[in-house]
């Protein structure tokens, strides 16, 4: 995910906030409550990922030039956290200022940081614990009913927990880029059996306004607001994300190497790349293999198809018929309610994400197999829109109409307009607390490292 629309065919209009239901305003008691129990569980995640798996070797050394080293990512965290929790939130002097540009992400190239002067591991996480102490001594004394926009329904806690998920995802994407013996489970808890998808394989989603994006979510960032309506026409689009075995056929019928599929970017791309299938996949004795986390496995012709970039993912389309989503399509398929007119925070209703709705949170460290998780079927039927693989869409990253950078430009405002391909529905290494049927994640569109996938729309008027 990144350290931090223009492309969809929708007539914007004024946003009628009565059709964007709100969630739930949380005691304030409750609430602080959740932020101290959130702020554990991402922190003891971390760890986890870091100086409680590998060795201090591991954790400085650059397992790739896209990625960051661990021991960068995690004291940058603590870093966020102190810049943003102990000294905008709570007014206090800063522990650290010395340390702020080893760990900003703008002033230092992922590739360059394995040569800064970093805080070892052991340094980090003693940082790290001094900030969170900080933090929680303040934490009973923030005002979150009436205090400053920042501190309103606690955002800027939301926006640092959320934050370290992120990261937490990026440190997965840099284990499975690390060669070396496993250190991660094989398996976090039973893959569920895929299920039959419900109904055909697409679902006509009929033309009409919806209301895209959110002003009443108090977990929202700003590139997700504010809420507005978007008319769009009528479209097809794919009960399931694209499967293994239906990659493989795409390969199998020489998709790779038939310029017809892809885009004149594509294709440049894939004669210099010179790639032939997905990111970690190889052949042998006749049979798709696929590296995971250290260990080689046969790949899973029915889990969704992740590690693919956005060109792949286009000729894909192309070759079956099909076209990527827009980004509104994809949200509308994923919340709009026609019964009620209503968007939805979550495709299933309100009920925070649980293991009956989608797979998320790291719990199976892959994709389930496609079908699965009925109970987290959007209102029109179509099913895993949250979790297992980001999926890409269409469109290029940009603010919605009325957009407002909050609570600083480097978020999302900097991304504008300079090529980034939007990603949507959070992957199963996303954390539920990070993901909702209106948050935007963004990429570059050549990047396969990511654990993205996609699924395929089509016009309406195709047959």
């Amino acid at each position: 995910m990144n350290e931090h629309p223009t492309g969809d065919p929708g007539r914007h209009r004024t946003a009628d906030e009565g059709r964007e239901p709100a969630p739930a305003a949380e005691d304030t008691g409750r609430l602080r409550e959740r932020i101290a129990a959130e702020l554990g569980r991402v922190r003891e995640r971390s760890l986890g990922l870091t100086v409680e798996t590998l060795d201090e070797a591991e954790l400085v050394a650059q397992h790739s030039p896209l990625m960051s080293p661990l021991v960068w990512d995690l004291a940058h965290v603590g870093n966020y956290e102190e810049q943003w929790l102990v000294r905008a939130a709570a007014g206090q002097e800063a522990l650290r200022p010395d340390i702020d540009v080893l760990y900003d992400a703008f002033e230092n190239p992922r590739a360059d940081r394995v040569n800064l002067p970093l805080l070892t591991p052991d340094e980090a996480r003693e940082y790290n614990d001094r900030v969170r102490a900080r933090v929680l001594d303040s934490l009973d004394r923030a005002p979150m009913e009436s205090g400053p926009a920042l501190l309103e329904s606690g955002f800027v806690y939301h926006m640092v927990i959320q934050h370290e998920h992120q990261h937490d995802e990026t440190m997965l994407a840099t284990h499975q880029l690390r060669r070396g013996d496993p250190v991660l489970p094989g398996l976090a808890a039973p893959a569920p059996r895929a299920e039959a998808p419900p109904g055909p394989a697409e679902i006509l989603i009929e033309a009409g306004p919806f209301m895209m994006g959110t002003t009443a979510d108090p977990w929202a960032y700003d590139n997700e607001r504010p809420a507005h309506t978007v008319d769009l026409p009528a479209f097809w689009i794919d009960t399931r994300a694209v499967s293994n075995a239906a990659h493989m056929d795409f390969i199998a019928d020489g998709g790779y190497d038939d310029p017809r599929w892809w885009s004149e970017q594509g294709w440049a791309w894939r004669t210099r790349s010179g790639k032939r299938a997905p990111a970690f996949w190889h052949r042998d004795a006749g049979r798709w293999w696929r590296r995971r986390f250290g260990r080689v496995e046969p790949v899973p012709p029915e889990e969704p198809v992740q590690h693919v970039c956005h060109h792949e993912a286009e000729a894909h389309a192309r070759w079956a018929g099909k076209r990527l989503p827009t980004e509104a399509e994809w949200e509308k398929a994923a919340r709009h309610d026609p019964a009620t007119g209503l968007s939805r925070r979550f495709p299933w209703g309100t009920q925070e994400p649980g293991p009956r709705h989608a797979n998320l949170g790291q719990r199976l460290l892959r994709p389930a197999p496609a079908g699965s998780f009925p109970g987290g079927d959007s209102p029109t039927g179509v099913r895993q829109m949250l979790g297992d693989v980001w999926e890409w869409t269409s469109t290029v990253f940009a603010g919605y109409p009325g957009f407002r950078a909050f609570p600083y430009p480097e978020y999302s405002e900097v991304f504008f307009d300079q090529g980034y391909r939007v990603l949507r529905g959070g992957s199963w290494a996303t954390h539920p607390t990070s993901v909702r049927a209106t948050f935007r994640n963004w990429d570059h569109p050549v990047r396969r490292q990511i654990f993205s996938g996609f699924r395929c729309a089509r016009d309406a008027g195709e047959v």
